[in-house]
Formats: structure tokens, C-alpha cells, sequence
């Protein structure tokens, strides 16, 4: 079967201090290497919940290109639009961990096999039956032939009638929140379903308030707005309501990709016919449990573990 959600972007693998409070800038212990990259996160997690999945991106002929695809094809991803890119090493990124719950990345991704996603990468055929394309903030800002990657993706997914769902992703130290704003504004204009956490939005909207700004979103024509709260759970916004999804309550281990997988299990919901309430609190759920292990792909719950929290 033809995938019928499609992510394309980074692929790279993460190596993180094992506890908090051990800086990037000391010797010391670390782990991994674990698949990663967000929309990397976000297809596999579809796939352990059901859906049918594919992926363009990029890896080098090396040992941490095999760990990506390897994986992926595990979980049930069409890897055929993953690209091996001869000279370029794959993407990496080092993580550590601060007391207070957050993190401290150190990327190699600009120079990587990851940034040579091109607009060649992205094939019409891909979306004959694609019902949902995922795009996030961080392929956008990789580099500028991923960005034109993304746009081109969009542009033959609407014309195959799918939608497009944008995790806003928005990390100002890869690239600076004025222009994240700028390239992200195409993303925004075709958005079907817009994932942010509260300073996403906050960002995007030009407005402090996480609740604010998602209404402001949606008045600019955003049909479906998911607020990702963390422990506190979600609010989902639309052109006539808004409402409060309630959380899972888990012991946290690592935070990285939990809110990739709640976005894998709000699509998913989405394709499944749910209700929205039921769709939100699936996603919740499967965000949650994405933090219970080490490593960004871990966690990610199998359709049935998730649907037994449902």
C-alpha cells in the first residue's frame, strides 16, 4: 500500500550524557547512538501505531546512516526515498540534560548528509495516496535545498489532495526567530493541522500568551491548532471551540521526541475517523509514554500498548 503519511527532513543519530548535570564541554560517559531526528521521531512513532509511512531524506554510507534506515524499516517505514549520499557523514547530535529538565544540543548537521535534501528527493508518485504530509520547523531550517524540499512536497501533496500537518519545531539557535518566521510562513498558509508547544506559538503568532496566540492562528486561517502542554496535557483549538485534552501521568527519563510522537498519534487519530477529544487524548498518551525510555525514538508506545491507556 501506498504510504498515507509521508515526513521528510533531517535524519541523524543523538548521543546523550547518561544524567543531568554533565556539560557537553567535559570529558565523560555517553550513550548511543539512537535514531533521531524530528521528523524522523514523528514517522517512525505512525508506524508503531498503524499507519502506513514513508520517508525522504538523507544518510551517509556510514555505520549511523544503517542505525537510522535499519530502524525504520523495523518499525514498518518506506525507507526507498532515503537517499545515500557518497562523501557526507550522517547528521549527529549530543545532548545533555540540566537539572531543571532542559537541554543543551551540540548538532552536526549543516555539513551533513542530512542537509542535502534537495527538491530532486521529492517525488510526485510518492503521494498518490498520501492523505497527511509532516513537515517541521527543524527541516525547514536545516538548510535552504531542505526547505526547498519541504515546499515542493507540499505543493504536490495538496495538488493529490492530502493535508499538511507543521510541527513548528523552532529552534532559534540554528537559524534566528525572524527568519524562522519568514520560512515558516508558507508552511503556515497551507497548514491543515498546526502542532506548537506554547513558546512555538507564542513565536509564530507574535503574541505571549500560548492561548492567545493559538486563537490568533487559527483567525489567520489555521483550521486546527493541537497546543502541546507537557504534564499538563493539551488544548485543541478550532474556528468554533476550543478544549482541554487530560495527560497520562509517567515518570519522565528522557523528554526528546515526546512531542513528535504526540503528533504521530494526533494524525494517526485523525485518519482513524475519531472525535477530536478522543484524537487528543490518544495523542496525550502517546506522548507520555514516548519519555518513559532513554532515547528519542524509545519510548514510542506500539499501537496496541497505546490504545490500552485509551
Amino acid at each position: 500500500m501506498p504510504p498515507s503519511i509521508i515526513a521528510l527532513g533531517e535524519l541523524l543519530v543523538e548521543i546523550m550524557r547518561p544524567a543531568v548535570d554533565q556539560p557537553l564541554d567535559r570529558p565523560g560517559p555517553l550513550l548511543g547512538p539512537y535514531p533521531s531526528g524530528a521528523p524522523a521521531i514523528f514517522i517512525d512513532a505512525a508506524a508503531r501505531l498503524g499507519a502506513t509511512t514513508g520517508f525522504a531524506g538523507v544518510v551517509g554510507a556510514d555505520a549511523f546512516g544503517r542505525c537510522i534506515v535499519d530502524r525504520l524499516i523495523a518499525d514498518g517505514v518506506d525507507t526507498r526515498p532515503i537517499r545515500v549520499a557518497a562523501g557526507y557523514t550522517t547528521g549527529m547530535a549530543f545532548v545533555a540534560y540540566r537539572r531543571d529538565g532542559s537541554r543543551n544540543f551540540l548538532f552536526h548537521l549543516a555539513q551533513s548528509a542530512a542537509a542535502q535534501l534537495a527538491p530532486e528527493d521529492v517525488r510526485a508518485e510518492d503521494f498518490s495516496g498520501a492523505a497527511f504530509l509532516h513537515i517541521t520547523g527543524s527541516a525547514l531550517a536545516t538548510s535552504a535545498s531542505m526547505r526547498q524540499a519541504c515546499y515542493r512536497a507540499i505543493e504536490l501533496c495538496k495538488a493529490a489532495g492530502g493535508r499538511i500537518s507543521f510541527d513548528p519545531n523552532l529552534r532559534p539557535e540554528l537559524i534566528g526567530l525572524d527568519r524562522l518566521r519568514e520560512i515558516c510562513a508558507p508552511v503556515l498558509a497551507a497548514c491543515d493541522l498546526l502542532l506548537p508547544s506554547g513558546a512555538e506559538a507564542g513565536m509564530l503568532a507574535g503574541i505571549e500568551d500560548a492561548m492567545q496566540a493559538c486563537r490568533n492562528l487559527v483567525s489567520r486561517g489555521v483550521p486546527l491548532v493541537a497546543l502541546k502542554r507537557g504534564a499538563a496535557g493539551s488544548t485543541v483549538f478550532t474556528p468554533d471551540a476550543a478544549f482541554d485534552a487530560p495527560p497520562l501521568a509517567v515518570s519522565e527519563v528522557d523528554p526528546t521526541g515526546a512531542g513528535d510522537c504526540y503528533g504521530a498519534a494526533f494524525v494517526t487519530g485523525l485518519l482513524e475517523g475519531w472525535d477530536l477529544p478522543k484524537v487528543a487524548r490518544f495523542a496525550n498518551i502517546v506522548g507520555a509514554l514516548a519519555v518513559t525510555q532513554q532515547g528519542p525514538m524509545e519510548g514510542a508506545p506500539r499501537r496496541g500498548e497505546a490504545l490500552a491507556h485509551l
